[in-house]
């Protein structure tokens, strides 16, 4: 296998030095409710900082957690809402008086129930689109698109592309065969410089050279 010297480098926080705005969202300072995988990075022209303030409602002590896969791509105002925004419904009132304390605090066993939908989950190269909005709990599965403007409220399967609020399925953008052998080879999993010789492949729309490389390749 080759071994190459100028592949970016994914511990770096800004990979592009004329472009400060892009982030390798892994080397932020991110609390232990949040974990990113590997190459995947943020773009906004209000920096790093930015995308810890678009994970929104996000407490420790809701406990659940978001994680997001390797190599995806997040677009400026892509934001995650969190279960700490649930208020319950199945109450006659959804204010939440215990928050305030004092004599609206310790009323009831059950006033703290808020519901959660647990954790969040995005696969790996995932697209996520201008301002799309992540809803409490769901899994977007590996190489899907998110459409600007999207808002998620349920689970996308993986190599959909959604658009819309709330979300839905546009179409899935290879044959059930393709995204078959794409969940199969899991190219994001590889070593970088295998991935790096292969990139014509990964990078490309040749199905005849994905087939061969699916029928050949041993990790």
């Amino acid at each position: 296998m080759t071994s190459y010297g100028n592949i970016p480098d994914a511990q770096q926080l800004h990979p592009l030095q004329d472009h400060p705005r892009i982030t390798f969202l892994q080397n932020l300072s991110l609390p232990p409710n949040v974990s990113v995988g590997a190459y995947s990075y943020y773009d906004d022209e209000k920096g790093a900082e930015a995308f810890q303030k678009n994970i929104l409602y996000h407490f420790e002590f809701t406990g659940d957690h978001l994680k997001i896969g390797k190599f995806c791509a997040l677009a400026s105002g892509t934001k995650f809402m969190m279960n700490g925004g649930n208020h319950r419904i199945d109450a006659f009132s959804t204010y939440p008086f215990m928050i305030f304390g004092g004599d609206w605090a310790n009323r009831f066993p059950e006033e703290n129930d808020f519901p959660s939908k647990g954790d969040t989950v995005i696969g790996n190269d995932v697209w996520m689109g201008w301002n799309s909005v992540m809803m409490p709990g769901i899994e977007i599965g590996d190489g899907a698109i998110i459409a600007s403007h999207a808002v998620v409220t349920k689970d996308v399967p993986p190599y959909a592309i959604v658009a819309g609020n709330p979300a839905t399925i546009i179409r899935l953008r290879f044959s059930e065969e393709i995204i078959s052998i794409l969940l199969k080879l899991k190219w994001w999993n590889w070593d970088v410089d295998t991935i790096t010789t292969h990139l014509p492949i990964i990078s490309g729309s040749d199905v005849g050279a994905l087939k061969s490389l699916c029928d050949n390749f041993t990790v």
